[in-house]
């Protein structure tokens, strides 16, 4: 029975309008319902990750162009010739035994980041300590800036030297909030250190290792190596 007030023609288009979308993740930038796997973009003002559709992505993926946001490649390297010297991660002054850092071109210059109960805490961290890390490493130069980070774990008592991967930034920022969930104490506790084992596991997996010998991989097309941690 018609509704009253409600004309016969509007009745039908609605009756015959698609069902509304079920809630859930929402592209950043055009607003269409996403997976709970999808991509994202990184403003390159303030660091901050968008989580966008597919095409919004590929809006951004080229690097050379002059943009406000750039995609976040989706490419894991190993270097397993990386070599930090005695003291040297202490001279980067991070306080755990874990960090990542990615340059930034807004700032031209490298930042540090090390998880805590806080989430990403930005490290004060000394150009000339990373310097000489980079000058004894030159194949970690290959990280593409903004959107690619250099994952560094410092020498411990289950490892007595330090290991270093290239991953997409944004899976960083997803370890340091699995691990601000999960941390306890000072060290971040057994949780915390059992999801960060799990972690590089994942990662490590799916690396292509870069010797110091190889030829830089190109940091804007080599994605072989996807795969979300």
């Amino acid at each position: 029975m018609e509704s009253p007030g409600l004309p016969v023609a509007l009745l039908r288009r609605i009756a015959a309008a698609p069902p509304a979308a079920p809630a859930g993740e929402r592209c950043e930038m055009c607003g269409e319902p996403i997976a709970a796997e999808h991509q994202h973009v990184v403003d390159l003002e303030s660091h901050a990750m968008m989580c966008t559709c597919r095409p919004c992505y590929l809006l951004f993926t080229d690097s050379s162009a002059h943009l406000r946001y750039r995609s976040v490649p989706d490419r894991y390297l190993s270097f397993p010739d990386f070599e930090l010297g005695p003291g040297q991660w202490d001279e980067l002054e991070i306080p755990v035994g874990l960090a990542f850092f990615f340059r930034s071109s807004r700032m031209e210059r490298t930042v540090a980041f090390y998880p805590g109960p806080a989430g990403a805490t930005e490290s004060e961290l000394p150009l000339d300590a990373w310097d000489a890390v980079m000058a004894r490493n030159p194949a970690l130069s290959v990280a593409a800036p903004d959107t690619e980070a250099l994952l560094i774990r410092g020498p411990g008592n289950d490892r007595p030297e330090a290991d270093c991967h290239l991953v997409p930034v944004d899976a960083c920022y997803e370890l340091v909030g699995h691990l601000r969930r999960l941390w306890r104490g000072f060290d971040g506790g057994q949780e915390a250190r059992n999801q960060l084992t799990a972690f590089f596991e994942k990662v490590s997996s799916r690396s292509r290792p870069v010797h110091a010998a190889d030829r830089a991989p190109d940091a804007a097309g080599d994605s072989t190596s996807g795969g979300r941690p």
